[in-house]
């Protein structure tokens, strides 16, 4: 049955679904219980050293892939369950859908008839696996490409990926598999990692591991790179501008959060500028290394100007997002709204450094996405940052999570943001447009040479 709105206990999360192909989401769960989150599953999505496709992926969806999953335990296997329980957790999330949807009119699907139609299937006789699939089938008909239905099979693996955290046996790279140039970008090297000491940084990408091409008929290989702690991987890895090098690492545990790399880099005219890392907003840690960022890039001297770099952050949770919000700005600064109103997002001051009042560039590019999107937004329509890199894609409907009696998960787009200075703004058509076109590949650059890092040092000195 479906729990009322009074009993759901929510917080927004915004991820580019890289725990559960949706990106942007609020926790909070009940029978079924809201959750909430903000974006389109991605076409490439970063994990620790490795992912292992799961089989369910969105019906009919040719851009949407499989959901990523580090690959620990095996996926487990389908629970069979009744048709009376088929139909029961078909009649509650077609009533979520009815009255929770972002979009009353269905995007102009009927979605009485779509009733009719699916209960149809169901008494007609369906195995367990091919109910499931249905059931997202349904979602997806909605047309609106954030919204989708998991099994519990995918449930737990995602949940068990979440509460284990960065726990386990590789090199300690987080990677990006990009099919279109067959190979895997490194995003962020682990502190401590067999990858770090090896001189591996981020903005190299792998061209092969253990001899085999990163594309082949099987998809990516990049899931070779986990094994056995002590065992080793021998991989070819380019950096921009160099040949490539084969190495061979010995794989070790890695443990503990993403990092926000940060340094100091000098304008033309020597002015310093911060540059920090935004890697995501789904680790609860990253709102306090950004502080501690700040502090430390300012206790010798201040600095002139921020950079952050968004172009990586595929989203997480509102509340990481408010809390690093607040080191760059403060106040009302927009609106959670939905088919029964508006909810405010006020941010607490949290300046550090000065930090609140520099002059602020936000990089940002078609991987940034969910409340890395509302965070750029933002920061522009407040007047506290020029935007630099590529408009983003548009991914800011945030999703709700409603759980079932059998296990299984919906995200249902439930919300959308409207910022308080420009309450027109349609974020997810129009994407966050940028102020500066500076358009870069991350293989393709080092910090030094990327040229929307060199656009902002140039901004700096005008």
């Amino acid at each position: 049955m479906k729990t009322n709105a009074g009993s759901k206990s929510l917080f927004l999360l915004l991820l580019t679904l890289a725990l559960l192909g949706l990106a942007c989401q609020t926790l909070g769960f009940g029978t079924p219980t809201a959750t909430s989150a903000l974006d389109p599953i991605p076409s490439k999505t970063p994990t620790p050293d490795a992912i292992q496709p799961d089989s369910t992926s969105t019906p009919g969806a040719t851009d949407i892939p499989p959901t990523p999953v580090v690959q620990t335990e095996p996926t487990p296997t389908i629970v069979p369950i009744s048709m009376e329980m088929q139909k029961q957790v078909f009649q509650d999330l077609w009533e979520v859908i009815r009255d929770e949807y972002l979009y009353a009119d269905f995007n102009g699907l009927d979605w009485d008839a779509t009733y009719q139609d699916y209960l149809q299937r169901i008494e007609a006789g369906m195995d367990t696996a091919d109910f499931y699939y249905a059931m997202d089938e349904m979602v997806y008909s909605l047309g609106d490409e954030h919204s989708a239905f998991l099994s519990p099979q995918t449930v737990a693996a995602d949940e068990q990926e979440y509460a284990s955290g960065h726990d386990y046996v590789g090199i300690g790279i987080w990677v990006q598999f990009d099919p279109e140039r067959d190979h895997a970008l490194i995003l962020l090297t682990f502190p401590g990692g067999p990858a770090e000491a090896a001189g591996i940084k981020s903005h190299d990408i792998i061209l092969s591991v253990e001899g085999q091409p990163m594309t082949d008929e099987y998809g990516s290989t990049v899931d070779l790179l986990l094994g056995v702690e002590g065992t080793p991987v021998t991989l070819v890895v380019q950096s921009p501008g160099e040949e490539p090098r084969e190495m061979t690492l010995n794989r070790g545990r890695i443990t503990g959060t993403l990092p926000v790399p940060y340094q100091v880099v000098l304008t033309p005219a020597g002015k310093r500028v911060g540059y920090l890392v935004l890697p995501t907003f789904s680790d609860s840690s990253i709102a306090d290394q950004v502080g501690a960022a700040l502090s430390e890039m300012t206790v010798s001297e201040p600095l002139d100007g921020i950079i952050v770099d968004n172009r990586i952050n595929s989203g997480g949770y509102d509340n990481i997002m408010a809390s690093t919000l607040g080191y760059f700005t403060d106040g009302l600064v927009g609106y959670f709204t939905n088919r029964s109103g508006d909810q405010a997002l006020r941010i607490p001051r949290r300046n550090v450094g000065g930090s609140a009042d520099l002059p602020l560039v936000v990089l940002v590019g078609p991987d940034t996405a969910s409340f890395a999107e509302v965070f750029s937004g933002i920061l522009k329509d407040q007047g506290r940052a020029t935007l630099i890199g590529e408009t983003t894609d548009g991914n800011v409907e945030v999703l709700w999570g409603y759980n079932f009696d059998d296990g299984s998960r919906a995200w249902i787009a439930h919300d959308t943001f409207k910022p308080v200075n420009n309450p027109d703004a349609d974020w997810e058509r129009e994407g966050i447009v940028v102020d500066i076109e500076a358009p870069s590949y991350w293989g393709d650059y080092t910090t030094q040479t990327d040229p929307a890092v060199l656009a902002a040092l140039d901004l700096f000195d005008q």
